[in-house]
């Protein structure tokens, strides 16, 4: 069976059936992967729905350029929301935005914690997102991961919007500490959301982990060894992956 490309696409691309494609989208399918008239792809929105596509001129061309030939059935999400929070290492965000997205977390939150070096430019940010919706493309996800724009921990935990507080399992990865490991936490009671915070370079202040007790959320360990910065969002996104996919969710803890 042929493996066609995935195309991630905005919704307002789509227009009586046609795509609208980007000039980068052009170049990628007509000059980096060769595609002719007649040859198909699959355009995704990042919210759920898949269609398999038709190239109908040859690229670069006047809009429209593709036309949706149908609707296709695909399930590849995890049946729970997972936000991530992530303390902004000095390097590797890049990795973390890709492998996250690979693993299925629904969003993404860069946090600026007091051991924070890094202070992100709006350049940065659309990269991050740029590399959310490539890595969704190759994993093939269904949705694209929301990344919000850099914000404070104390803000993270005033905003009971941001990340639904009060309906969420939370967990704040600590380094240090007779804690709790995560794995066992989850596995210990059904779960409706999971809200996970990893720490950055020298890990939380212990004010910090206070203030995420105070707002909630449960302290846990994942491991004995001491994790990089780089490396805790990704061992904590296997641990709640293996326990989401591995276990039968109850209908009524369902996402809808």
């Amino acid at each position: 069976m042929v493996q066609l490309q995935r195309i991630a696409i905005a919704p307002t691309q789509i227009s009586n059936r046609h795509i609208n494609l980007t000039a980068e989208q052009q170049h990628y399918l007509g000059r980096v992967l060769r595609l002719q008239v007649g040859d198909r792809f699959i355009a995704i929105d990042g919210r759920g729905h898949w269609w398999r596509a038709e190239l109908e001129v040859s690229l670069p061309a006047p809009s429209p350029q593709a036309i949706i030939l149908e609707a296709m059935v695909v399930q590849t999400e995890l049946p729970v929301e997972v936000r991530l929070g992530v303390s902004l290492p000095k390097t590797g965000f890049d990795d973390i935005v890709r492998y996250s997205t690979e693993l299925g977390v629904s969003q993404i939150v860069p946090i600026i914690s007091q051991r924070t070096v890094l202070k992100p430019s709006p350049q940065k940010l659309e990269r991050w997102r740029r590399i959310a919706r490539e890595a969704a493309e190759q994993s093939e996800r269904q949705i694209i991961p929301s990344i919000v724009d850099p914000i404070s921990l104390a803000t993270v935990m005033e905003d009971s919007h941001l990340f639904s507080l009060s309906t969420t399992h939370q967990y704040i990865c600590v380094a240090r500490g007779s804690l709790p490991h995560l794995l066992n936490c989850m596995k210990s009671s059904p779960l409706d959301s999971v809200t996970l915070l990893t720490g950055p370079e020298g890990g939380w202040t212990t004010a910090e982990v206070e203030m995420a007790i105070a707002a909630g959320f449960l302290a846990v360990s994942l491991g004995k060894r001491i994790l990089r910065a780089v490396t805790a969002p990704i061992v904590a996104l296997s641990y709640v992956t293996a326990v989401l996919e591995s276990s039968p969710i109850p209908e009524d803890h369902l996402s809808v």
